[in-house]
């Protein structure tokens, strides 16, 4: 048997990027990537390669090369299942937010949804393949439902997670570290490992691709991302102390860093993590060992999460208490949106808390990114004060002091303070004497990602605050 037809539901950041690099290494396997959302197929047929639903360096480029050639977007979801031998699952799985652990577990609607519709539409031998990040035991479920199909088709489950930096996606997809393939040890899931592996084996070095049992696969990728997590946790906690002490956090991470058994990766101190996987996979991962009873487990990743937090209130705090500790009615200009660069996703971004405490103190606050639109950033606030309990009244109250700017002048002029929030190579580029000369003095920046001279904004006439010194 050999893949000729690839089907992926889910057409998001995974999805998306994913289905375009193996088109691009595979141009004799059709890949059709399906959404249930019209906009957002749409945006991927644009003409526009600039209005493509997600931005990484490199992506347009494979979808100029690849698509209405062997990638096709649509909402024909049903036939592409049907006429697929492989369907990879790439839908959200986001926190629950009712219900038997609301506010930690993953909510697999939309999985439990791809695996009913799989189940209905197939009528011959299909190897699913969970792409979306789950929790253990998840490919039971999937299995479970599928068994009940009445169209009685073989399939074999397999788990193959993603392990994508947003920002740098195209070239860890290119270039991966590993690609990690769990399947049952029977034979027709060796099989089906195999053929995954096939479709791998045409860009990555075989020494790079993992096999394991499904559960392992599926426990990884929480691992992974925690143990990440845990990492930017522990070098920003460290930059609270080096606050107080005289100490700097960058020269302390260099030298640590230079040990073997640590290294370098993800020891840069900032106002706080954010994206789409490390606080959704670790409360994922709380839950599941409380589920297991272990909860002295459950604590210890539960803290990882709570010293983000107490990062991202700190940082708030110190912007609140340097401007005399009242902040109503003073314009701060925040730089970036995005909870990194290179990247037009917002999801759990710093900046959305940051934004919201000092919208509920009253600042009337000017925000500008680079890729992140007005819309989405009323969207991102929208969602968390409703999390909180506030009313549309309460809410349209905080956005009266909330203004989108695409203009740098009028994001600076007549502004009390400046506060950095992702770490975007053009803000390192201003003129920030210019833009001193346009503030309101005593004028104020608070570096929250470590990209800019200290030592040059001082001179210029700055307070300046940077994590971590």
């Amino acid at each position: 048997m050999k893949i000729k037809k690839i089907c992926c539901i889910g057409a998001g950041y995974v999805g998306g990027p994913t289905m375009a690099v193996i088109a691009q290494k595979c141009p004799d396997i059709e890949v059709n990537v399906v959404d249930i959302s019209e906009e957002k197929i749409s945006a991927w047929n644009s003409k526009n390669l600039d209005e493509l639903p997600v931005y990484e360096p490199g992506l347009s480029e494979v979808i100029k090369e690849t698509r209405n050639k062997n990638l096709f977007f649509s909402n024909d979801i049903d036939t592409a299942i049907l006429e697929s031998e492989m369907i990879f699952v790439a839908v959200n799985t986001p926190t629950k937010n009712y219900g038997k652990g609301k506010g930690m577990a993953a909510d697999l609607t939309y999985v439990e949804s791809c695996a009913r519709r799989i189940a209905k539409i197939s009528k011959n031998h299909k190897i699913v393949v969970e792409k979306s990040t789950l929790p253990v035991k998840t490919a039971q479920t999937i299995k479970t439902i599928l068994e009940t199909s009445e169209n009685k088709f073989t399939f074999d489950v397999l788990s193959n997670p993603e392990f994508l930096a947003e920002g740098t996606a195209i070239h860890d997809l290119s270039k991966s570290d590993r690609v990690l393939i769990g399947g049952e040890n029977s034979k027709s899931g060796q099989i089906a490992i195999n053929l995954l592996k096939d479709i791998y084996l045409r860009w990555v070095p075989i020494e790079k691709i993992v096999t394991t049992n499904l559960w392992s696969s599926e426990l990884s990728k929480l691992v992974a991302n925690a143990f990440l997590a845990q990492r930017i946790s522990s070098i920003n906690s460290i930059s609270a102390l080096c606050e107080k002490t005289g100490a700097d956090v960058s020269e302390v991470a260099n030298a640590i860093g230079t040990d073997s058994r640590i290294g370098p990766k993800f020891l840069n101190s900032s106002v706080g993590f954010g994206g789409s996987c490390f606080k959704k996979d670790i409360l994922n991962l709380v839950y599941l060992c409380k589920s297991y009873g272990l909860n002295e487990v459950a604590d210890y990743w539960m803290n990882v999460v709570s010293i983000n937090d107490y990062q991202i209130n700190r940082f708030s705090d110190i912007i609140i208490t340097s401007l005399f500790n009242s902040i109503n009615n003073k314009k701060i200009s925040l730089l970036g949106w995005a909870f990194k660069k290179n990247t037009n996703d917002s999801r759990e971004s710093a900046a959305i808390y940051v934004a919201s405490k000092l919208l509920v103190e009253g600042a009337d606050l000017y925000v500008f990114d680079p890729k992140v639109n007005e819309s989405k950033m009323k969207l991102d606030l929208k969602m968390l004060f409703e999390s909180r309990g506030m009313n549309e009244k309460e809410i349209n109250n905080l956005f009266s002091n909330f203004n989108y700017c695409d203009d740098l002048d009028l994001c600076f002029t007549k502004s009390h303070a400046i506060a950095v929030l992702t770490e975007w190579d053009e803000f390192k580029e201003i003129d920030y004497k210019k833009v001193y000369d346009i503030m309101k003095k005593p004028s104020f920046i608070f570096d929250g990602r470590k990209i800019l001279n200290k030592k040059n904004l001082e001179k210029i006439g700055f307070n300046c605050f940077e994590i971590g010194k």
